[in-house]
């Protein structure tokens, strides 16, 4: 009966005199026999199992007897209430005269509704204290992916693809290496300290090298010896009091578009770098930072013309130089070579350039023309046969025009050639671009 159970019906007697147990039940079954019908009588539902036991307490003091009576009922509320109401029709226990009152009819299905909110609550507590969030779900995931992804290079921290990559970026520690990592740049070696391993310093020598340095004391001394052992091509910092590890992806991405050219660091205070205006306007350095899709991406962007020409001293110059035209320059038709004598200035050399320039790629020729220092030529031919000319040619010229898209091979001969600048339609893709040579388009013109 207890599976069952819905309600208990609770009822307190009083006998005017002593009776026992047996005496309590006997007038239950006896007295409400028949009062309401064959559905509703106790004897017929305990058999059915619709009600339990008539269980009683009594105690007996003074020459009378006190107790309680519980009944267990499956019946519906309307039916218990019925069953319970009758009990109050008992008028004798035994041969004693008694009366029975109902105090009350308890809902056991709301004591366990009670227990299981309170398990509940308990178990919520425990489940909520171990529970971890999405945030912590992905941020354990690609924890675990940066730890997998970190190798090393002659025992030193470093990306997986410092190995077999055109150029490197050089931290100071592991803990910058995976903040690089966790961003997808592959490519990253730490010094591990300012002394600077041999492995590094040989590196350094056969790669396009950034160094990329915390903004602090720590890195500048870690730029300057990493610059007497071995080769850097361009510096980065992280923010003056920063670290590397520290910032976020967006820092980390224009720290690196943001470097320069080694040669334009200041040597007394190389920390605080920034692109020079003229940088803007002159052609972007490729940077080299490889993804962890296994590709090179633009994440930083210098500016080897113009940095260098910063670090350089300024000489007095004439005001045809200075971009003041005399009043003969005047009367010359735009893009007209200066007669003046050797002392051209460079701002006459570039027009001359630039002449050739329009008339080779302006007017879509496809070919390609090698010049001196004077702008005269000194070979032309078919732009798919560039390389050959640049590499065959009897004189190095100063300039080359070409109007194609400059590719890397034709780069490199040039660079190797000795040629100063090369002005064509549009750049190509740079693995490495050399600083020696000066890369414009028709469009910079």
């Amino acid at each position: 009966m207890q599976d069952s159970t819905k309600y208990l019906i609770h009822a307190d007697f009083t006998a005017n005199g002593v009776v026992e147990r047996n005496d309590v039940v006997g007038a239950v079954f006896g007295q409400t026999e028949g009062l309401l019908g064959d559905e509703l009588d106790l004897r017929e539902l305990q058999e059915g199992s619709k009600v339990g036991r008539v269980d009683v307490e009594v105690t007996s003091e003074g020459g009378q007897s006190f107790g309680e009576i519980t009944i267990a009922s499956g019946l519906d509320r309307v039916e218990t209430a019925i069953l319970a109401a009758s009990l109050e029709t008992i008028e004798r226990v035994g041969p004693c005269r008694a009366t029975v009152t109902v105090t009350d009819l308890e809902d056991v299905r709301h004591a366990k509704r009670r227990e299981v909110v309170e398990r509940a609550t308990e178990l919520l507590a425990d489940f909520e204290a171990e529970a971890i969030t999405s945030h912590d779900i992905v941020e354990e995931v690609r924890q675990r992916l940066r730890v997998e992804d970190i190798t090393e290079y002659e025992g030193l921290p470093a990306g997986p693809r410092v190995a077999e990559s055109d150029a490197i970026i050089v931290v100071e520690g592991r803990a910058d290496v995976l903040q690089l990592l966790q961003f997808g740049i592959k490519n990253a070696v730490a010094v591990e300290g300012t002394d600077v391993p041999e492995a590094i310093a040989d590196l350094s020598r056969e790669r396009t090298v950034t160094a990329f340095l915390d903004g602090d004391r720590g890195g500048e001394l870690i730029l300057k010896e990493l610059a007497q052992v071995g080769a850097v091509d361009h510096v980065a910092f992280a923010p003056a009091g920063t670290c590397v590890e520290d910032l976020s992806r967006s820092q980390i991405l224009a720290a690196l578009r943001d470097k320069v050219p080694y040669e334009a660091v200041d040597e007394g205070s190389p920390a605080p770098i920034a692109a020079t205006p003229e940088a803007s306007e002159d052609e972007p350095d490729e940077p080299r930072a490889v993804t962890s899709g296994g590709r090179d991406v633009d994440a930083e962007v210098g500016t080897a013309d113009a940095a260098s020409a910063s670090s350089e001293t300024v000489e007095p110059v004439s005001p045809e130089a200075d971009g003041q035209p005399s009043p003969e320059a005047a009367e010359r038709s735009p893009g007209e070579p200066d007669d003046g004598g050797g002392d051209a200035s460079d701002d006459a050399s570039s027009s001359t350039v630039a002449a050739h320039a329009q008339a080779v790629v302006t007017e879509g020729t496809g070919t390609v023309r090698l010049l001196d220092d004077e702008a005269n030529v000194l070979g032309e031919g078919p732009a798919s046969e560039a390389f050959a000319l640049v590499e065959g040619a009897d004189q190095i010229p100063t300039a080359v025009v070409l109007d194609d898209t400059l590719s890397q091979r034709l780069l490199d001969v040039a660079a190797q050639r000795g040629v100063d600048e090369i002005v064509a339609r549009q750049r190509g893709e740079f693995v490495k671009q050399p600083t020696a040579v000066r890369v414009r388009t028709i469009e910079d013109l």
